[in-house]
């Protein structure tokens, strides 16, 4: 603003000439048509929108945690999320206990309640659905002769966790449970019918047919291996390297049913041009199951292993056309947020665990749920209390109303501002007084964005709503040059209408009062043309609360100059027929607009 008032002065003085007008009047008027031009309405038209959209996410059980997040959803075209707990049920059951030949076995169960019970990390929703069996078939007084030793706790990367317990005979157990193919890598030998026998790859084939049909079938299967420990006595730390020459025992299948509402949320998603990626640190063949029964196209699927060989160029065109990403460590999920974000996607992720926070905070909108570990509800803009994604696709749709409103604003008010530069600019040109008092100019604008402050109340087209928004200052702009001198043909046409018509020249409060009043109703009106891509008021209606303001506005400014507050403001009585003249000018203002605003969309796009 300082630097348009540094060029503003000068200009009053070289078109109207430093004798009639003095420092000071000079100064106020570059100062109020300086702050005419300056967006000091658009933080708060911002925050009022990004708060509106807030309290009605509430409604439908979402916390916003940071305002800014609406609108991140509405510019949102991919959305990251894990499996579990959002396109599944969340509850997961352990539905099978069972020996390396399929059958069941107590044994099984029994390991692996010590191994979830004396752990003393968090305890995921398998080590729960082990410990809700357990109990369920009355088993938790098979291992109350065993008392916890030591532990080697669960990484990402060993994707396995274990625990050393005691017998009351002092006899240590290293018991192991964990991802199939790393158990099997730390496994020397098996347990088949109560013998202890070495692995053979005959039997290692059967063996992954059986857990590939499980998975097949939606199942997720973890391992159990363990191995004897040297009796008694003081030991050293169990760590990484015990786990090594074990016997496998067995494997736990557990069931995560998928939700019902997922695949409506998914079309919906898709019909609004977000496309939607799982991204899971679990197997590829029970991750394809479940997108597929919920109806989510797996076209390819990059695990991370693969994920690892690959250079960001590599990955960024891989993650494109890929669905389902698998077997993930929290680095490759951060990494493909990150590279889908460098090709110009604005990307949300959707996570609850400790393993989910790295892409948490590398998402352009991240969201959690409220039964979500501590970091990851830290790390995300939003908490959903219903964990469900048709909530999410609810948000898409806020944020881009929210976005809506925040264009309409910054394009009626940077073409309206713009076209009145050129018109103060012009009119200094021709006149011998200031076209208009620094107080008019200050009360004008203040009134104008008086009524501006309804736009967070307004509707917005559904065509803006059925694809993803994204600043675009380039069409912002474009909008402006051709929009914003529209209002400088009716301005001039009034300087005429004042100067010949009503014979102002000798008379400059007679002028300032007919352009007051034009470039109040200018600016006020138009707002419904350019609030909608379509014919306002027929194919697309303003919020009563817009209407409203409007109207009010345009009254006030009807009657200011009848006013008592008139002689302060500087404004006197206009002729009747003037008020005639306005009308058809307002008239054929309101329509050239929306002819260029039409021609403008079709030959631009929105």
């Amino acid at each position: 603003m300082i630097g348009f008032m540094l060029v503003m002065v000068p200009l009053v003085f070289v078109f109207n000439g430093l004798s009639k007008h003095n420092w000071l009047e000079a100064f106020l008027f570059a100062l109020a048509v300086a702050v005419g031009l300056t967006p000091e309405m658009l933080p708060m038209i911002v925050t009022v929108n990004l708060s509106k959209g807030a309290i009605a996410m509430s409604k439908k059980k979402v916390i916003v945690k940071r305002l800014n997040a609406i609108q991140n959803f509405g510019a949102m075209d991919v959305l990251c999320t894990d499996k579990t707990g959002t396109i599944t049920e969340g509850k997961i059951v352990l539905e099978k206990h069972m020996d390396v030949s399929g059958n069941e076995n107590d044994e099984i169960l029994d390991l692996a309640f010590l191994n979830s019970f004396y752990q003393t990390g968090l305890k995921n929703m398998m080590d729960l659905a082990i410990l809700e069996r357990t109990e369920h078939v009355g088993r938790v007084h098979a291992v109350e002769d065993f008392h916890k030793v030591d532990e080697v706790p669960f990484d990402f990367h060993r994707k396995r966790m274990s625990v050393v317990v005691e017998d009351s005979g002092g006899g240590r157990l290293l018991i192991t449970k964990g991802a199939v193919e790393e158990i099997l890598a730390i496994c020397s030998k098996v347990e088949v019918k109560g013998e202890v026998l070495e692995r053979t790859p005959q039997h290692d084939a059967k063996r992954k047919t059986m857990i590939d049909q499980l998975n097949a079938q939606g199942f997720r299967v973890v391992a159990l291996a363990y191995k004897w420990l040297h009796d008694g006595g003081p030991e050293p730390a169990v760590g990484v390297k015990d786990e090594s020459n074990m016997t496998l025992k067995g494997f736990l299948a557990f069931l995560d049913p998928p939700k019902e509402s997922a695949q409506a949320a998914l079309t919906a998603l898709e019909q609004h041009h977000v496309a939607v990626k799982i991204l899971t640190g679990d197997n590829d063949l029970v991750t394809q199951t479940v997108c597929r029964q919920v109806g989510l196209p797996v076209n390819e699927i990059l695990l991370g292993n693969a994920i690892e060989a690959m250079d960001d160029s590599q990955l960024g065109e891989a993650a494109e056309k890929t669905t389902v990403f698998a077997k993930l460590a929290p680095e490759h999920k951060e990494r493909i947020i990150r590279v889908l974000r460098d090709r110009g996607h604005v990307v949300g992720f959707m996570g609850d665990g400790i393993n989910d926070a790295p892409a948490l905070r590398a998402a352009d909108v991240s969201v959690s749920v409220n039964t979500a570990v501590d970091i990851a509800k830290e790390s995300s803009d939003i908490i959903l209390l219903e964990n469900s994604l048709l909530v999410l696709e609810e948000g898409v749709q806020e944020g881009r109303r929210v976005f809506g409103n925040i264009i309409k604003y910054i394009k009626m008010a940077a073409s309206s501002n713009f076209g009145n530069m050129f018109s103060m600019l012009g009119a200094s040109l021709i006149l011998p007084f200031v076209p208009m008092l620094p107080i008019q100019v200050l009360v004008n604008n203040l009134l104008y964005d008086f009524s501006q402050t309804a736009i967070p109340s307004d509707s917005v087209d559904a065509e803006w709503l059925e694809r993803p928004r994204k600043w675009a200052i380039g069409e912002i702009r474009r909008f402006i040059l051709f929009i914003g001198p529209i209002s400088s043909i009716f301005d001039y046409l009034t300087f005429a209408l004042m100067l010949f018509v009503f014979k102002s020249a000798g008379n400059p409060a007679l002028f300032h009062t007919g352009w007051f009043v034009e470039s109040l109703f200018t600016q006020t009106l138009i707002i419904h043309v350019i609030r909608t891509n379509k014919v306002p008021f027929l194919q697309s209606k303003p919020s009563r609360a817009l209407l409203l303001t409007s109207l009010a506005i345009a009254l006030v400014g009807i009657a200011l100059p009848y006013s008592p507050l008139a002689g302060l403001l500087g404004l006197v009585p206009l002729a009747p027929i003037y008020w005639a003249y306005l009308a058809g000018m307002m008239l054929l203002y309101m329509l050239l607009t929306q002819v260029v605003k039409t021609w403008f969309f079709r030959k631009f796009g929105e």
